[in-house]
């Protein structure tokens, strides 16, 4: 039985019969009129996608309400909204994280409760979406350990397999799959937003140089192993509310993601947030993975009209917000609630309006840092490519002539459909990464000696691409080669190289 094709016809003979109900929707567009909307994994489920589509239907014309609850009481917060307001919100988030210490048995029977409730969820009309607070793996199921400090070094052995640190991440991702699975045996599309707010230091993934590792393992452990086919990826930083939390280095990159989110709050919803992000989605749905407070409708309904879905955390829903506030927000014409999305498909049809897409510039984006170890307030340029030799000078910009470093991010396309050969020549140290694998590892001084290393690249795909440099003292230079069995060994030019900028800020 199609349960939400039965509730969504109980709705619509409800919204017949009492005609005095006051429900204003923006007219939507019909899945089938939505290009571009197909998920990053090419076997998606149908429910997948048609979640999907009903993210681009509404962007530009509403934005779906959502509300938070926790692992050990998955109702609790979400009915406490519709007490307050008579309205269900469109999304329920779940969690699937125990940080109190549980048992493995009390872990199972909780989350057995949230797929439970989820499912009845999505068969009542709503929206699902999953939080997965994971304790650092090999540690017991508390805050503290979901909350644990770990160097950089600590953290490569979780992303390298063959170690017990990799054996323990595979071990958790192995049994959280499960309750995953049972919701796509049943049906249930997911928006998955694993590794959130990972911009940040408060979790232990967080400001870590390699987290796409972790996000593409993720994929891969669930996609290819797992068949977890009913999933949307959803990649969600904290608001980048000052330089320490920027979030370029972390996007794991728009072939590798569905949704892009922001974590909001202190009611800080910044024009400048949405800009940048819209700008970096290109077209894919933006969302607001949480916050605390509810922002003023009539503020996002003039001038950020793209967030597709917003979603109030837990208890903050009135920590931090009033009663009217609640009530207000839940009953705009302008925010979708569970009943509202299940009219959607009934309302005439528009034709699409149509997010343009930006031109990302060509080049790289650079960040000097005036330290060998990249870290602090950087100064940023951008490099139409890596091929510099400042010998005993400065590459500007109030640099030092010793002791800095570097970093360049953006997109690479190749020309041909072949495994290319990158290679480095540096004075000293040099770090590459093509699509999330690195590929290049020679950190250390060292003077003018070339570095190889290969991937297999398609030809007109964008790919991820970071190189890491730093200058102890003395000469100075570094350049990026490469070269395939088409491609003639060359210096990247810039007609290949492309960056987001200041929009990853």
């Amino acid at each position: 039985m199609n349960y939400r094709r039965v509730y969504r016809s109980v709705c619509r003979l409800f919204f017949v019969v009492l005609p005095l109900v006051a429900v204003t929707v923006s007219a939507a567009v019909p899945a089938n009129a939505l290009a571009g909307a197909n998920p990053i994994n090419p076997g998606a489920t149908s429910e997948a996608k048609e979640l999907l589509n009903t993210l681009y239907t509404v962007s530009g014309k509403n934005i779906i309400t959502g509300q938070h609850d926790y692992l050990e009481s998955p109702d609790e917060i979400n009915n406490r909204l519709t007490r307050l307001s008579g309205q269900y919100a469109g999304v329920h988030g779940y969690e699937l994280g125990p940080i109190m210490g549980q048992t493995p048995s009390q872990i199972a029977e909780q989350r057995r409760n949230v797929v439970n409730s989820a499912i009845n969820w999505y068969r009542s009309g709503g929206i699902v979406a999953m939080t997965f607070h994971e304790a650092l793996p090999g540690t017991s199921p508390l805050w503290s350990n979901v909350q644990k400090s770990i160097s950089q070094a600590d953290f490569d052995k979780y992303v390298t397999p063959g170690t017990d640190e990799y054996k323990a991440l595979i071990a958790d991702l192995d049994s959280v799959a499960a309750s995953l699975e049972t919701l796509k045996d049943a049906g249930v599309p997911v928006l998955w937003r694993p590794y959130h707010e990972m911009n940040g230091d408060w979790f232990w993934w967080g400001k870590k140089t390699n987290f796409p590792a972790l996000w593409n393992l993720m994929y891969d452990r669930f996609v290819n192993v797992h068949h977890l086919d009913n999933l949307i990826w959803v990649w969600s930083p904290n608001a980048p509310t000052n330089s320490n939390y920027s979030y370029g280095s972390y996007f794991p990159g728009l072939a590798n993601v569905d949704v892009l989110a922001l974590d909001i709050y202190n009611n800080d919803f910044r024009q400048s947030y949405y800009d940048n992000l819209l700008k970096l989605a290109q077209g894919k749905p933006i969302a607001i993975g949480e916050s605390g407070e509810m922002p003023d409708p009539g503020v996002l309904a003039s001038s950020q009209p793209r967030w597709s879905y917003f979603m109030t955390w837990g208890s903050m829903l009135t920590d931090n917000n009033s009663t009217s506030t609640i009530d207000t927000f839940m009953n705009s014409n302008y925010f979708l609630s569970k009943f509202k999305l299940s009219l959607l498909d009934k309302l005439p049809v528009l034709p699409l309006l149509e997010q343009p897409v930006v031109p990302l510039p060509s080049g790289l984006f650079g960040e000097y840092y005036s330290n060998a170890n990249l870290t602090g307030v950087p100064l940023t340029r951008t490099d139409a490519k890596i091929d510099f030799n400042w010998r005993s000078g400065s590459p500007g910009m109030s640099i030092p002539n010793d002791n800095y470093s570097v970093r360049w991010t953006g997109q690479i396309k190749p020309l041909y459909s072949e495994t290319y050969t990158f290679s480095t020549l540096s004075d000293d140290g040099v770090r590459v990464w093509v699509n999330g694998s690195l590929i290049i590892d020679s950190w250390f001084k060292q003077s003018w000696y070339e570095r190889f290393g290969s991937i297999a690249l398609n030809a007109g795909q964008l790919y991820d691409i970071k190189v890491e440099y730093y200058e102890g003292q003395g000469d100075s230079m570094a350049r990026l080669m490469w070269q395939s069995a088409s491609q003639t060994k060359q210096t990247v030019p810039p007609e290949v190289l492309f960056h987001s900028g200041a929009l990853l800020q």
